[in-house]
């Protein structure tokens, strides 16, 4: 998880926010990215098992999303459906894309997924208390994703409208470059472990 990498995005989505409900969206990202990550520690397995889902899978999936995330702030006017700024988008602004996969993206799932696969193995009669830990140090890395964004609100101030336009251009392409490595990394992934 690096919110550094995800506070750019989300000044460009909220920048045309009330302040309140921006940090309403932070908080709500955080709070579902604690729970995706929580969630995939304990059901991870068991969630890759039942829906015969591999990590590259889940790597090639979260690339697509960023990458037509990336598209629409690359082409706004293009973009279909609402905007940024209408009511009806808030929860869909704060788990996708803040939470997943920004925040809680293929390579946070994947590490907590294999962490909880190599505990197991290596504890099966302790592996309650060291998940434990592992969910205590994930509430403090969501801790200190929320304050980044809270602090990263305020830059939207600065920037002013046409500053937010071209930062948002910026990050839309650079989120389709980070979307469709993710893709081609999913992509040769599987077929290493395939040919393994």
């Amino acid at each position: 998880m690096n919110p550094f990498s995800s506070a750019p995005l989300f000044i460009s989505l909220t920048a045309q926010f009330e302040p309140e409900r921006r940090n309403r969206n932070a908080l709500l990202a955080c709070i579902y990215a604690f729970g995706i990550l929580v969630t995939f520690l304990i059901l991870g397995t068991a969630i890759i098992d039942f829906f015969a889902i591999s990590i590259p899978g889940i790597r090639i999936a979260g690339g697509l999303i960023i990458s037509v995330l990336g598209f629409q702030m690359l082409f706004p006017k293009m973009a279909a459906g609402g905007s940024a700024s209408d009511p009806a988008s808030e929860l869909e602004i704060a788990f996708t894309p803040l939470a997943m996969p920004s925040l809680a993206g293929p390579g946070s799932i994947s590490v907590v997924v294999t962490a909880a696969s190599q505990i197991k193995s290596s504890y099966p009669e302790d592996y309650s208390v060291i998940y434990v830990g592992v969910v205590a140090g994930i509430a403090v890395t969501v801790c200190l994703a929320w304050a980044i964004l809270r602090t990263a609100g305020s830059m939207a101030r600065v920037l002013g409208a046409s500053g937010i336009d071209a930062l948002t251009r910026i990050f839309g392409f650079l989120l389709v470059s980070i979307g469709i490595q993710f893709v081609l990394t999913g992509i040769r992934d599987f077929f290493v472990s395939t040919c393994a």
